[in-house]
């Protein structure tokens, strides 16, 4: 499906098969020669189809076409290798471009990460050998122009200005346009999902980062928001506060939870509530179990940051108490 949002914008729906997410949204400005071609789809036929496709009918050549990554996950980089001339220009956050080049070492950091809080290594096989993450991303190394907070991409009529969110991912980055009050958001912030905010490192506190990210950009001056996934909405600011309220929602449950006595992630999260058709966790596919375990352990060191759970150590696995 292609949609003109605004003269010279579209927005070409690329299908995900067998994913919950059922499709990512590319964003493509078209000026002449030169376009602007943002998010892809994965590293896989049928969005290579679907994409190329899209760019055919609205008469884009991706050879010539410049490229914008919110984020390194397969579903908006995977296609890049495959679209992108070896001259092409790549914009992307630092963060991120460091993660993408070097995917098979940041799986193998996570899954050591994951056991040590308790998930099952039959699970945590099957999660990794079905991650899009690895199955679905771009191949080859990829050369960027790397894009910080402030900078701003000039296309058609069109000055986007890049704004840090992380949060999604470290290096997650969105794209403004003041002039046309028009975010471009990724996966910061979805109409009528909910962006994972997972956290696999003691590095950060990540979920503190995405709701820091959501103040940041709450009082920009937004009438149109372009996200990554489903369709495009205007209810910016309450979307915000929906979406930080949603978080404070689950943090709440976390530590109704723990009442019960010390679990580890994976425990936490079976007992989560997800929107999810799986009527019991035992049903879950370990991928989902993965993203499920992934956010119960953000919102579990966002609560231990606010002294509210302390951790212990059982064997070589993390557990969790009430403080």
């Amino acid at each position: 499906m292609i949609d003109e949002i605004l003269p010279n914008l579209y927005r070409i729906e690329v299908p995900l098969p067998d994913n919950p997410l059922k499709a990512i949204n590319s964003y493509v400005v078209k000026a002449g020669g030169q376009s602007l071609i943002i998010d892809t789809g994965m590293n896989r036929p049928e969005c290579l189809s679907a994409i190329s496709s899209g760019l055919k009918e609205i008469d884009v050549d991706p050879k010539k076409a410049e490229f914008f990554v919110t984020h390194y996950h397969a579903d908006h980089s995977g296609l890049v290798s495959s679209l992108a001339a070896d001259a092409s220009t790549i914009y992307f956050s630092q963060a991120d471009a460091a993660i993408l080049n070097q995917v098979s070492s940041w799986l193998e950091k996570q899954s050591y990460f994951a056991r040590m809080h308790g998930f099952p290594e039959d699970e945590l096989q099957r999660a990794v050998k079905s991650h899009p993450g690895l199955r679905y991303i771009s191949r080859g190394r990829l050369d960027f122009l790397l894009v910080k907070e402030g900078d701003t991409i000039n296309i058609a009529d069109y000055a986007f200005e890049c704004i840090e969110t992380p949060g999604h991912t470290r290096g997650h980055m969105c794209l403004y346009e003041a002039d046309k009050k028009l975010f471009i958001s990724g996966d910061h912030i979805l109409g009528d999902i909910t962006p994972n905010i997972s956290a696999w490192s003691d590095e950060e506190n990540r979920l503190n980062q995405y709701l820091i990210s959501l103040d940041k950009v709450h009082d920009l001056d937004v009438e149109l928001v372009l996200p990554g996934h489903r369709g495009y909405f205007k209810n910016f600011r309450e979307r915000i506060q929906q979406l930080k309220s949603h978080h404070q929602v689950r943090a709440d449950e976390v530590l109704l939870i723990l009442q019960k006595g010390s679990k580890n992630a994976f425990q936490v999260a079976s007992e989560m509530s997800w929107d999810m058709t799986y009527r019991t966790w035992a049903l879950f596919p370990s991928m989902q179990k993965w993203f499920a375990t992934g956010e119960a352990i953000a919102h579990l060191r966002y609560l231990e940051e606010k002294g509210k759970v302390r951790r212990e150590v059982e064997g070589k696995k993390i557990v969790f108490l009430l403080r």
